[in-house]
């Protein structure tokens, strides 16, 4: 049955408006992206065709473009219209942290942080570089790939906060397997870290690690 053919009520696009998007379920806005189905199968059935095939709706959203564009339905179009959407989105969660601005929340430093690094398929270690009112100068991405003592170097880090004359960071890095516990490694780079940039009277005051949940404070943790 067509989705034109359910009760009004029903309608993933007429619920979205009545009840709000956080009313409906994966496969219910995924239909709403998807527009139309197949012949014999509404939107929401190939929604949930297609959740059911990559595994979820964060696994269908990170997909490869190969992948993505290799399902029935799906194509070039249909990718780039998802890749707006998501940069939409990551740009959305970053306005709280546009240059100049002071940190609000720590909410808002891990929103901007999860939607910055919780997708990559490999690890991403990253500075958000702070004045001495803790405004931000810039965010970027240093080092990539496994994270540890030898792949990270604290005289680049430094040589960076010196270049965007900071007063203070925050670091944080991802853990593509989702599990945001800190590991040894994460504890000493931390520590190396605080310790060079103390030489040069900047503040370390966090370091988040970013997996699948909430990211994880080392500084909430003692750690710092």
């Amino acid at each position: 049955m067509a989705i034109s053919d359910w009760p009004i009520s029903e309608r993933p696009r007429e619920k979205l408006l009545s009840r709000g998007a956080a009313g409906l379920s994966d496969a219910e806005l995924l239909a709403i992206f998807l527009r139309t189905g197949r012949p014999g199968r509404s939107a929401v059935d190939v929604a949930r065709d297609l959740l059911l095939r990559f595994g979820g709706l964060r696994a269908l959203l990170v997909a490869p473009r190969r992948a993505f564009c290799a399902e029935p339905g799906l194509g070039d179009a249909k990718f780039a219209q998802l890749q707006a959407v998501l940069e939409m989105a990551r740009r959305h969660l970053e306005e709280p942290l546009r240059r100049g601005d002071a940190l609000g929340s720590p909410e808002d430093t891990r929103q901007f942080l999860r939607a910055r690094l919780r997708d990559y398929p490999h690890e991403v270690f990253a500075c958000l570089f702070l004045d001495n009112r803790h405004r931000v100068i810039a965010f970027e991405e240093l080092f990539r790939g496994t994270i540890d003592s030898a792949s990270v170097h604290p005289r680049e880090v430094v040589k960076q906060a010196l270049a965007h004359n900071a007063a203070a960071l925050i670091l944080a890095h991802n853990h593509p397997s989702g599990v945001g516990e800190p590991s040894q490694a994460d504890e000493r780079i931390t520590r190396r870290l605080r310790d060079a940039l103390a030489l040069v009277d900047i503040r370390l005051l966090d370091h988040f690690v970013v997996g699948d949940g909430e990211p994880v404070s080392l500084a909430e943790r003692g750690l710092i």
